[in-house]
C-alpha cells in the first residue's frame, strides 16, 4: 500500500487511478485500494509507544480499588466460571434461578478470566481494563488511516482522558465491551469503504460489512438495543461514501444486516426455544422473556419511561418543562450538573468538529473516505446525544461513555482541520473563537466542584493566551507561534479532563450507579451527591441495610437527588488481586483517593463529597454468615435465597456458594413464585432465607412473589439472628 508524509492528509484517488486489476482474487492490495496510508517516523512510532503507555496506565494503576465493582455482575462473572449453563445464559447464581437483566457477553468475558486466574478483583476487572487498551489503539489507527498520524494520536489522547472513560473502562458493567465493539464496527464500515469497483474489492467490501454487522450483533448481545444508536451514521456514510453502483451497496447493505442478526439471533433464538423451567428465568422481565427485556423495560421503555418493575417514575418528557428522578430531559441534559462533567469537555470542539471537516475537504469526491469518518462518528454523536437528551427512562451518568469514542474523534478532526487551514481567512477566525469558547466551557465545568478550586482560573487563563497567540499567528502567518498557540490550548482545554480522570484512576468505585471525578456543587438539573444516602436505619452517608423493602421489591435511589447526602462518604473495598472485601458500600460508592486528590472528604447538601452519585450495594455479608453458607452440604442447589440480586451477590462473592436472588435485580421479577419457591425448599434445594431489610422508594408495576415468599417464610419458619441478619434454616421442620 502507497503511502505519503503526515504533513498532508491522506487522498482518495481520482477513479481513473483506482486499478486495472480485474484478476480473482488475486489483485495486488494496492490494485484494489483507493487511499495512500499516511506514513510513520520514528517519531510516530515513539507518540504511539507513549500513548499506549498511557492508556495502560490508566486502565491498569489502581485497578483493584473497586473491589468487586458492581457486585451483580461479578456475582454472574463468579457463576459462569464453575458452570458452564451458567456461562451460556448470564446465570446470576450457579444454581441457574435466574439471570442478570441484560444479554451475557460482557459476563463470557469476565467468567473466561475468572476461570483462568481465580476469583479476585483482579480476574473481574481485567477484561474492561484490556479493552481500553484496545480501544484507544483502535481509535488512533482508525482515524490515522484518513487523517493522519497526528490526527490519530489526539484522538487517542483525547479518549483517555475522558473520565467517564477512565471509568467505565476500570469497572465491570457491559458499557465497555458495549464501547470497543462500537469503535470496532466503525472502523470495519470504514475499511470497507477503501476498496475499489473491482470483483476483488467487491468481495473484500462485502466482508468487511459482514464483519461490521457482526460486531454490531455481540453489542446487541452486550446491552441490547443501545448499540444501533450507531447505525444512522453507518448507513449513510456507506450509502454516500461506497464507490459501488446503489444495487451494490443495498447487497452489502444486507449482508451486514444478515451477519448482526446471526452473531446475536442465535442467543436469542436460545430464550425462545429453550422452556421456562429448562432455563434461568430471564431477569429483568415480568413474564420469563428475553424479546420482553428487549422491548419494554431495556428497550423502548428506556425513551418513553414505563418501565414495569423498575425502580422509580422516569423524568420529564416534555422536551424539559420537568424532571423526574432520572434528571431533567431536554437540549442541555448533557451538559448540565455531573453529566457534563463526565463527557463534556470537548464537546464544542467535537461539535464544531463535523461542521469543520466538512468545510476543510470543501468538494472532496463523493468517495472521499475523510468525509464518510466525519458521517460515521458525527451521526454516531448527534443520535446519541439527542436519544440521551431525551429519554425519560432510566438513564445514569455513565452511560454517556458511548459517546466518548465520537467526541474524541470529532475533537481531533476539528484540530487537524484547522490547521491544515490555517492560511484561509475562515480558519484564522474560527480558530482563536472556538479556543477561548471551549476554554470559557471548560472552565464552567471545573467550577462545579470545590475540589483543586484554582484549576478553572488556570484553564481559563491559559484559554486566554492561547486565543491572543493565535491572533497574533493569524495576523504575522507564522508558522512557530501557531504551534505555540496549539501547546497553550492543548493545556488549557485538557487540564480539566486530566484532573476529573486522575482523580477518577485514585478511586475505587463499587455498586450499581457510578461516576467519574469529584461531586459537583453546582449544576443544572441533577446534582451531585457528597456521601451518599443513608439506608433504613443509617444516617447520612450510611450504607444501605439491604435492597429489600417491606413488600419484596428493591426501590433504586436516584443519582443526585437535591438536598441530600450530607455527611461523610463511606470507603469503597480496599481490593487486592487477591480477594477483595465483600461488604457493599451501600449508597455511596466511591472511596476518597489520598494526599491532593482526596481533598473534600465529606459534603454539605448537594456536593463536596469524595464520591458523586450513589450506588446500590447489597447487605455486608459477616464472616458468621459467610461461615454458614461454606459449610452448606453440595447437596443444596443454593446455600442460600434473599430478596434483590444486590443482596444475593454479596453473599454469593463472599461465600463463592450459589444465592438464588429473590425477584432478580429489582426483587419485582415473579422468579420464582411462592409456588416454586415451596417445590425447591420441600425438595430440598434451598438451605437458608436471609432476610433483607427496607429500603424505601415507589416501584412501577412488577410481581409482588418476593414479599410472598417472605411473609411465608416468617410464618412456617423459626427466625434466628446472625450478627443483626435475620435467617430462617429451611432445612428444619415447616411449622
Amino acid at each position: 500500500m502507497s503511502e505519503q508524509s503526515d504533513m498532508s492528509l491522506p487522498l482518495a484517488k481520482d477513479r481513473s487511478h483506482q486499478t486495472r486489476s480485474h484478476d480473482r482474487g488475486r489483485a495486488s492490495h494496492t490494485g484494489i485500494t483507493m487511499y495512500r496510508l499516511p506514513k510513520r517516523r520514528l517519531s510516530d512510532w515513539i507518540l504511539l509507544l507513549a500513548l499506549m503507555a498511557m492508556a495502560a496506565a490508566t486502565y491498569f494503576v489502581n485497578l483493584t480499588a473497586s473491589g468487586y465493582a458492581n457486585e451483580f455482575y461479578s456475582a454472574a462473572a463468579q457463576a459462569g466460571s464453575v458452570n458452564w449453563e451458567s456461562f451460556l445464559w448470564g446465570s446470576l447464581d450457579s444454581g441457574n434461578a435466574i439471570t442478570v437483566d441484560k444479554p451475557p457477553a460482557s459476563i463470557w468475558l469476565m467468567a473466561l478470566s475468572v476461570r483462568a486466574f481465580g476469583l479476585s478483583s483482579f480476574s473481574i476487572l481485567l477484561p474492561q481494563a484490556i479493552m481500553g487498551v484496545l480501544t484507544t489503539y483502535l481509535l488512533y489507527a482508525t482515524v490515522r488511516r484518513y487523517w493522519g498520524n497526528a490526527a490519530g494520536l489526539i484522538t487517542g489522547i483525547a479518549f483517555v482522558l475522558t473520565p467517564v472513560a477512565a471509568l467505565m473502562f476500570r469497572f465491570n458493567n457491559p458499557d465497555a465491551l458495549l464501547v470497543l465493539l462500537m469503535v470496532a464496527a466503525a472502523h470495519c464500515v470504514l475499511r470497507s469503504l477503501e476498496y475499489a469497483k473491482t470483483r476483488a474489492g467487491n468481495r473484500r467490501r462485502t466482508w468487511w460489512m459482514v464483519l461490521a454487522g457482526i460486531l454490531v450483533g455481540f453489542g446487541f448481545l452486550t446491552k441490547q438495543m443501545q448499540v444501533f444508536l450507531v447505525l444512522p451514521g453507518f448507513a449513510i456514510a456507506f450509502l454516500i461514501a461506497s464507490p459501488t453502483g446503489f444495487l451494490r451497496r443495498v447487497v452489502d447493505g444486507v449482508a451486514a444486516v444478515i451477519g448482526m442478526v446471526l452473531a446475536a439471533g442465535w442467543w436469542v433464538a436460545l430464550t425462545v426455544l429453550v422452556p421456562s423451567g429448562s432455563r434461568p428465568y430471564i431477569g429483568g422481565s415480568q413474564t420469563d422473556s428475553f424479546l420482553e427485556l428487549t422491548f419494554s423495560y431495556n428497550g423502548f421503555g428506556r425513551l418513553t419511561g414505563s418501565e414495569e418493575g423498575s425502580v422509580v417514575p422516569g423524568g420529564s418528557s416534555t422536551g424539559g418543562t420537568g424532571g423526574g428522578m432520572w434528571g431533567q430531559t431536554g437540549w442541555t441534559r448533557l451538559l448540565d450538573g455531573e453529566y457534563g462533567t463526565q463527557i463534556a469537555w470537548l464537546a464544542p470542539l467535537a461539535f464544531a468538529g463535523i461542521v469543520i471537516g466538512l468545510v476543510t475537504l470543501g468538494r472532496a469526491a463523493r468517495i472521499d473516505l475523510r468525509r464518510a469518518s466525519v458521517i460515521v462518528f458525527g451521526g454516531w454523536l448527534a443520535v446519541t446525544w439527542l436519544t440521551f437528551s431525551f429519554m425519560s427512562g432510566i438513564f445514569h451518568q455513565y452511560y454517556t461513555v458511548a459517546l466518548a469514542p465520537a467526541v474524541a474523534v470529532l475533537a481531533a478532526i476539528a484540530v487537524t482541520g484547522l490547521w491544515v487551514s490555517r492560511k484561509s481567512l475562515w480558519s484564522r477566525i474560527v480558530t482563536p473563537a472556538l479556543v477561548l469558547g471551549s476554554a470559557y466551557w471548560a472552565f464552567t465545568l471545573a467550577g462545579r466542584s470545590t475540589w483543586l478550586p484554582w484549576l478553572k482560573w488556570c484553564i481559563l487563563g491559559f484559554g486566554i493566551l492561547a486565543t491572543v497567540v493565535f491572533i497574533i499567528a493569524a495576523l504575522s502567518s507564522s508558522r512557530r507561534i501557531a504551534i505555540c498557540g496549539m501547546t497553550l490550548s492543548a493545556v488549557s482545554l485538557l487540564s480539566g479532563p486530566l484532573a476529573w480522570t486522575a482523580y477518577t484512576v485514585a478511586t475505587g468505585h463499587n455498586g450499581s450507579i457510578v461516576l467519574a471525578g469529584p461531586s459537583v456543587t453546582s449544576s443544572t438539573g441533577m446534582g451531585g451527591m457528597g456521601g451518599g444516602m443513608g439506608g433504613q436505619g443509617g444516617g447520612p452517608g450510611g450504607g444501605q441495610g439491604g435492597p429489600g423493602s417491606s413488600d419484596g421489591t428493591m426501590q433504586e435511589a436516584p443519582s443526585g437527588a437535591p438536598g441530600q447526602g450530607s455527611g461523610s462518604a463511606p470507603e469503597a473495598p480496599s481490593g487486592t488481586m487477591g480477594q477483595p472485601p465483600s461488604s457493599a458500600s451501600g449508597y455511596g460508592n466511591a472511596s476518597a483517593p489520598s494526599g491532593s486528590i482526596g481533598e473534600g472528604t465529606s459534603g454539605e447538601g448537594m456536593g463536596g463529597g469524595s464520591m458523586g452519585g450513589m450506588g446500590m450495594g447489597g447487605s455486608s455479608a459477616s464472616s458468621k454468615i459467610v461461615s454458614m453458607l461454606e459449610q452448606s452440604s453440595s447437596s443444596y442447589r443454593w446455600a442460600a435465597a434473599t430478596t434483590g440480586s444486590q443482596n444475593a451477590a454479596s453473599y454469593q462473592l463472599a461465600s463463592q456458594k450459589a444465592v438464588m436472588a429473590i425477584g432478580g435485580f429489582n426483587g419485582s421479577d415473579p422468579a420464582p413464585t411462592l409456588k416454586q419457591f415451596k417445590e425447591y425448599v420441600q425438595q430440598g434445594l434451598i438451605h437458608y432465607y436471609i432476610a433483607s431489610s427496607s429500603g424505601g422508594g415507589t416501584q412501577m408495576g412488577g410481581s409482588g412473589s418476593a414479599s410472598e415468599i417472605s411473609s411465608w417464610v416468617a410464618e412456617h419458619y423459626t427466625a434466628t439472628t446472625v450478627d443483626g441478619v435475620t435467617v430462617y434454616d429451611l432445612s428444619a421442620e415447616a411449622s
